[in-house]
């Protein structure tokens, strides 16, 4: 059973941030943000064609500064927000703004030149509004509230948690709520992920090597991993399916899968990375799969079904055969962990990997010398999951 060769897109620039465009449903599309000091920035819309296996791309000019994180609205397609950092009077500061893709028409009615010749300049991404966080410190992460209308987010700061009210289709912003990290030292934020159950109302933030979850509600720590990590903590990630759970990864190379019930230890590690991991994503799915990525420049895909929703596999329904007797039915047993697939087409650090919102089998992967990979799940683990 051959699976499909992967599909490779080059970026003119080096590049760390990757998101899959998440209200768009129907089309496989990625938006990621360069990282270049000497020319304007760019977002890229990279749309997939599975029909003929390739990507098509749409280029936008992000003139700002170079981008350290992007993030998609998941209510409007059209809406983004980058965190970027500006350079004036060779003073350098951390910024976090909400933009819009302009549609065709607007860059006709601009008078801007068809984008797809190259000797063309690209369309400008539309500035919404600054996010002012200027007495909170340098913004390093932005979180839409997931499944919603896209008129709340989250900003992480060096150690504040900002929440944000959104109006008039993202162009005014004002925070409604905020909290404070107050622990010894100087603690920074490093990543933070929205928790898809519970009414959306807590969080999960990480600062060296603990882990912090919060309610909203109050903004007050509701559990606190201590020493989830040997080193410092570079993501973390929700399981979709089941509410307790949440995956963890860092500079020790090592994936932890904690039950946020019981901190004391976590339910499973991982140690397939020779080097920092910098992501850990679940399927949005199928969550006994697990993607990784790291500095040792590969991309890992983990079965993890002991510690899913689905331990034993597919659960097909009953039939309708009356003459089956369920004494007959050999009962399921478990499905074994193991990796699934590594791979290895990139020759830089791979700092981000991202499942499709689309397609739960195709996944893309960014290196920071630019280099986009299209990649999916094996044929044969895929009709496991299935059959």
């Amino acid at each position: 059973m051959e699976d499909d060769a992967p599909v490779i897109y080059g970026l003119e620039f080096q590049a760390r941030t990757l998101t899959a465009q998440v209200a768009e449903s129907e089309a496989i599309r990625f938006l990621v943000g360069t990282q270049s000091l000497k020319f304007d920035n760019q977002v890229h819309l990279l749309d997939f064609d599975e029909e003929n296996n390739q990507l098509n791309k749409t280029v936008y000019l992000h003139k700002e500064g170079e981008i350290w994180h992007i993030a998609s609205n998941p209510a409007n397609k059209d809406i983004l927000a980058t965190c970027y950092n500006k350079t004036v009077d060779n003073k350098t500061e951390r910024l976090t703004s909400l933009w819009r893709i302009p549609s065709e028409d607007d860059v006709l009615d601009s008078g801007a030149e068809d984008h797809g010749d190259s000797s063309s300049s690209p369309p400008t991404l539309e500035l919404l509004c600054n996010l002012d966080s200027a007495n909170f410190g340098n913004i390093v992460c932005t979180m839409w509230e997931p499944q919603a209308d896209g008129s709340k987010m989250l900003t992480l700061s060096e150690n504040n948690i900002l929440q944000w009210d959104l109006q008039a289709s993202s162009s005014q912003a004002r925070i409604s709520n905020s909290a404070t990290l107050e622990v010894r030292g100087h603690p920074k934020f490093t990543c933070g992920s929205w928790n898809p159950h519970h009414n959306n109302v807590q969080i999960a933030t990480a600062n060296d090597t603990t882990i912090r979850g919060w309610d909203l509600r109050t903004m007050q720590e509701v559990y606190t991993i201590e020493n989830a990590h040997s080193q410092l903590v570079r993501d973390v990630d929700f399981n979709p399916n089941k509410q307790y759970y949440l995956a963890s990864c860092g500079d020790d190379c090592k994936v932890q899968f904690w039950d946020t019930r019981n901190t004391s230890e976590s339910v499973k590690t991982l140690t397939d990375h020779s080097h920092w991991v910098w992501s850990v994503r679940y399927n949005h799915f199928h969550d006994q799969l697990v993607l990784t990525s790291s500095s040792d420049s590969r991309v890992t895909l983990n079965n993890v079904s002991s510690i899913s929703s689905e331990p034993f596999g597919h659960h097909e329904e009953d039939d309708d055969d009356s003459d089956i007797e369920d004494s007959n039915r050999k009962p399921l047993e478990p499905v074994q962990d193991d990796i699934i697939s590594t791979y290895e087409e990139h020759e830089d650090s791979v700092y981000a990997a991202e499942w499709s919102t689309a397609d739960p089998w195709l996944f893309a992967s960014l290196s920071f010398d630019g280099r986009l990979v299209i990649n999916r799940v094996p044929r044969a683990e895929k009709y496991r999951i299935l059959l």
